[in-house]
């Protein structure tokens, strides 16, 4: 960090972190919040191609991405293909920062997005953004030459974090997708410190199995059913999912546990109904989640290809 709370930036800057906690799955959400131009380590200002430049001023509705640590081949790319980001918005914070004002730090970068983002994202939406949900708030923002010239926009966009924080892709437009935090049947999620981290090969130790996706919906019709209820059914239903997804299998006697998620009341305002099945093992102490090695899935169940839009 510089003087005045002016960052050291290359293309990407730092991670920016806020936590949401979905259900038995610790999903910390990560805000990324990413700059152009700007002094890099060896002294100079990155070179950016055209589609970087195109990227960093992509209008609302455009899809960005990328594929190497640096971000050096963002570009935008339509939305139907997948995707990390997508841009949500435009918005103007010079009322706080008028000229020579200090760039703000990482961290009030992080509160400027979650302030000035997330009403337009729900009107980008037409609906209620899931606090609990899949999609998390971040922003495209001015890197200090910018800065320092005058300019006070930055790019609200959407994106998909995994528990570990990786950033996961989005395929199609996310207006109109379920917001539900889930994962496809047959993904495994890594054990990080007795927690849940990112998507692993399940031949690797992991926290949890996905083994289903249900769908609340189909049980309960006439508007939010309280979490016990929620409870009472996924019992019957995901005992049923495991046994289809793992053959005839005794999860005591691998001294496994089948567990699932809950909804909360904003997330199924926002229209997240979907949750699911997932099959773990618990430290001796009940301290956090042991590791499982080894995928639990009978022969002949597909592996995940894809990530569920729905």
């Amino acid at each position: 960090m510089l003087g005045h709370g002016v960052e050291k930036i290359t293309l990407r800057t730092r991670l920016i972190m806020a936590g949401a906690f979905l259900g038995a799955i610790l999903a910390l959400s990560l805000n990324v919040a990413f700059s152009w131009g700007g002094p890099v380590s060896g002294g100079g200002k990155p070179d950016e191609s055209p589609a970087a430049k195109a990227a960093f001023t992509a209008a609302p509705g455009s899809c960005v991405t990328w594929t190497v640590p640096d971000i050096s081949d963002i570009r935008v790319v339509p939305c139907a293909q997948p995707h990390l980001y997508e841009v949500t918005g435009v918005v103007n914070i010079g009322d706080k920062y008028p000229p020579n004002a200090p760039a703000p730090t990482v961290d009030q970068w992080r509160d400027i997005a979650l302030e000035r983002c997330t009403a337009g994202v729900e009107s980008y939406l037409h609906q209620p953004l899931d606090p609990f949900g899949r999609f998390t708030v971040s922003a495209l923002r001015p890197g200090n030459d910018e800065w320092a010239d005058g300019h006070r926009e930055m790019r609200c966009v959407l994106q998909w974090a995994a528990p570990g924080g990786k950033l996961e892709p989005i395929t199609g437009a996310a207006a109109g997708q379920s917001q539900s935090a889930v994962w496809e049947p047959g993904t495994c999620l890594a054990l990080a410190d007795k927690t849940v981290g990112n998507p692993i090969d399940c031949t690797q130790p992991h926290s949890y199995e996905i083994v289903a996706t249900l769908d609340l919906k189909t049980k309960f019709t006439g508007g939010y059913p309280p979490q016990s209820d929620q409870k009472t059914w996924l019992d019957t239903e995901c005992n049923k999912a495991v046994q289809d997804y793992a053959g005839q299998i005794d999860l005591a006697a691998q001294k496994l546990i089948l567990t699932w998620d809950t909804r909360e009341q904003e997330s199924w305002a926002a229209g997240s109904t979907l949750v699911n099945c997932k099959v773990g093992a618990k430290l001796p102490d009940a301290s956090g989640l042991a590791p499982v090695t080894g995928s639990i899935r009978k022969a002949g169940t597909p592996a995940p290809s894809s990530r569920p839009g729905g």
